[in-house]
């Protein structure tokens, strides 16, 4: 009997030695693979990167349409049965929704860090990729997002990346813009006091006031408002030749609609988060001659925008808006980078993806970043809302220069 049992309990010992050894041989597999946080899948060991945006509240749009272009990036790889060190991996996202709230992104930017994923694509807003940074550094995790206030790159961290050319440029080309091309000389300025919208106010009203125009009043609202009438009706008693608005359009349909019901006749100019088909449907006829940048080029433009966009109605059943290409090649770009290391260990795959040059991305005929992390070619478009659409007036800067060689 009790030899009968020190038999059993050898062969359970052995039994466990070798499930043991078996567990060492896939994460040893996993290793070689470069895939932090790896989990074998079917033969193939997962990569996962994070994504964040805001998924719900008055924000979502944004985010649901900058994973759409995340997530057809990562199919396209997958389709192309990737390998790294010699194995067959499989990417996988891990998304989280941070409701364009800075508190919340640095929750789940941690979640994110606990789950070993090997990169982030995001977030979404300046507001909440700046302080998410802190923790991506700390961890040595790349992060490519579509944040564009100077801040996120001048901190110095070597793990952060931009998908649009930052609000320096943005602002700045539209402010000598509306002086030069348009001929305003009194603007009124407003902002939502986010890091995107306060810092793409600030870059604008520096370059109006270098090209020779005033500032002749700074207003300044919340991302939750949607009442402006007091504000606006300080602004209409200045006759200013147009009103700047730094913020989204859930803030800028409702303003467009109560200029003109105020009498309030200047055009309204504003950034890219104002250039997006909701714009249009809540501030209806009122959005007419609306002005707003674009950072890159137009979609038609973009060296491989028209295949993007049969292949993002076919897979999404909807037009592409506005930020899902600059969703789709950052995480080209990042797995270009891995795959160029050969390996998902963001500590090797970290110094190719800093000096790569992406020549295979749908915005910009080469994707590559800076010292500080922000993309080398630059440029934004200049759009107007003409019988109820985006029109293109003018590109303007490096992308559109580049696209023409």
């Amino acid at each position: 009997m009790q030899a009968s049992k020190l038999t059993a309990v050898s062969l359970a010992v052995a039994v466990a030695l070798t499930m043991s050894a078996c567990g060492k041989k896939d994460d040893t597999a996993a290793d070689q693979a470069g895939a932090s946080g790896a989990a074998a899948d079917g033969g193939s060991a997962v990569v996962k990167l994070g994504f964040v945006a805001p998924l719900t509240g008055p924000q979502a749009h944004y985010g649901a349409e900058y994973k759409n272009g995340v997530t057809l990036a990562i199919e396209d790889a997958n389709a192309s049965h990737p390998t790294l060190g010699g194995k067959p991996v499989k990417f996988e996202l891990e998304s989280m929704d941070d409701q364009a709230d800075p508190k919340t992104a640095t929750e789940v930017a941690q979640k994110l860090i606990d789950e070993k994923v090997s990169g982030v694509i995001g977030h979404f807003n300046s507001g909440t990729s700046i302080p998410a940074s802190k923790l991506y550094s700390d961890a040595g995790i790349p992060q490519i997002a579509m944040a564009t206030a100077p801040a996120f790159t001048s901190q110095g961290f070597k793990t952060t990346f931009r998908s649009m050319t930052s609000d320096t440029q943005q602002g700045s080309v539209m402010g000598e813009y509306v002086v030069k091309k348009l001929g305003a000389k009194n603007i009124a300025i407003i902002d939502d006091r986010t890091a995107y919208g306060q810092g793409l106010a600030d870059e604008f009203s520096k370059a109006v006031e270098g090209a020779g125009g005033k500032v002749i009043k700074r207003e300044y609202t919340t991302d939750k408002s949607t009442d402006f009438a007091a504000i606006l009706t300080a602004i209409k008693g200045m006759h200013p030749d147009i009103v700047y608005y730094g913020g989204a359009d859930a803030q800028s349909a409702p303003m467009a609609k109560q200029m003109k019901r105020l009498g309030l006749n200047a055009p309204l100019v504003s950034g890219e988060m104002t250039k997006t088909p909701d714009f249009l449907k809540v501030a209806g006829k009122e959005a007419e001659g609306t002005l707003a940048s674009l950072a890159g080029l137009p979609l038609e433009q973009m060296p491989k925008g028209k295949d993007y966009a049969s292949r993002y109605q076919a897979r999404f059943k909807e037009d592409v808006a506005t930020y899902s290409p600059y969703g789709y090649d950052a995480t080209r770009v990042m797995i270009a980078a891995m795959q160029k290391a050969d390996s998902a260990d963001p500590a090797k795959y970290l110094p190719v993806l800093a000096s790569i040059d992406y020549t295979d991305a749908v915005t910009t005929p080469h994707l590559g970043y800076d010292s500080k992390g922000d993309l080398k070619i630059g440029g934004i478009t200049v759009y107007k809302v003409v019988g109820g659409k985006w029109t293109v007036l003018e590109s303007v800067g490096g992308a559109a220069a580049s696209a023409a060689k």
